[in-house]
């Protein structure tokens, strides 16, 4: 990740580029007049960026103030200090929360109710680090001082606490992870199926139940080599 080289700026390039990213991405969009005027994501990432650099500017309290219109204007809170990488899309946004050490890498989409989180009362790094062209869908959370790995997918209302190796698909309370099949790389789409995700509880189900067949034709094999040739039949 650059996050730290990439943060988007206010510039024409910068916007073009940003209003590019929603077309691509939601398919409701249909101009870019439309995009700029009704696109409240949009909105808190340009909000977000003068806010940060009021923040390192100096001006704490000014840029708290930016933040604070931003979230009254469009339900989305970004902390001034928090580093958002570019052509960040925040769609439909209402109730995403990123806190003051969140770090978020390029290419990066957020869904409604996002929240990424502190556990910790010290001041230190203890928001997470969102790696390259990670989709975090509706509801999910993601707390503490990890890093979700680039190419990754988030699934909705999952609650993530630990890291997330690059390229994978996260989901449950807690979320669990499982790398993918194929991998994502930086020249594929956006990686916006939330439909797709894997059944982690039912497939460790599966592999008991698998297992446990196991052991029992194994139990009632030693059974009836031992002469117990009714309780083999009956344990067949």
């Amino acid at each position: 990740m650059h996050v730290r080289k990439n943060i988007g700026g206010l510039g024409r390039a910068n916007m073009s580029e940003d209003i590019d990213a929603v077309l691509s991405r939601d398919p409701a969009a249909r101009t870019k007049i439309e995009v700029i005027l009704a696109y409240p994501g949009l909105h808190a990432i340009w909000m977000h960026r003068i806010a940060y650099r009021l923040w390192h500017r100096g001006s704490k309290l000014l840029a708290r103030i930016v933040s604070h219109l931003a979230r009254g204007l469009t339900g989305i809170e970004i902390h001034p200090a928090a580093k958002i990488g570019r052509r960040v899309f925040i769609d439909h946004g209402m109730g995403v929360v990123i806190g003051e050490t969140a770090v978020v890498g390029d290419d990066v989409t957020l869904y409604h109710g996002v929240t990424l989180g502190g556990t910790s009362l010290e001041k230190k790094k203890r928001h997470p680090t969102v790696g390259d062209r990670v989709t975090i869908g509706a509801g999910a959370k993601i707390l503490g001082d990890i890093t979700i790995g680039s190419d990754s997918r988030i699934g909705a209302n999952a609650v993530v606490v630990k890291d997330v190796p690059p390229n994978s698909v996260v989901v449950g309370i807690p979320g669990q992870a499982v790398h993918r099949h194929i991998p994502h790389t930086a020249s594929d789409e956006p990686d916006l199926h939330h439909e797709k995700i894997p059944d982690v509880l039912g497939l460790r189900v599966h592999e008991l139940t698998v297992r446990i067949a196991a052991l029992e034709e194994t139990i009632a094999k030693m059974r009836a080599a031992c002469g117990d040739k009714e309780l083999y039949e009956k344990n067949r």
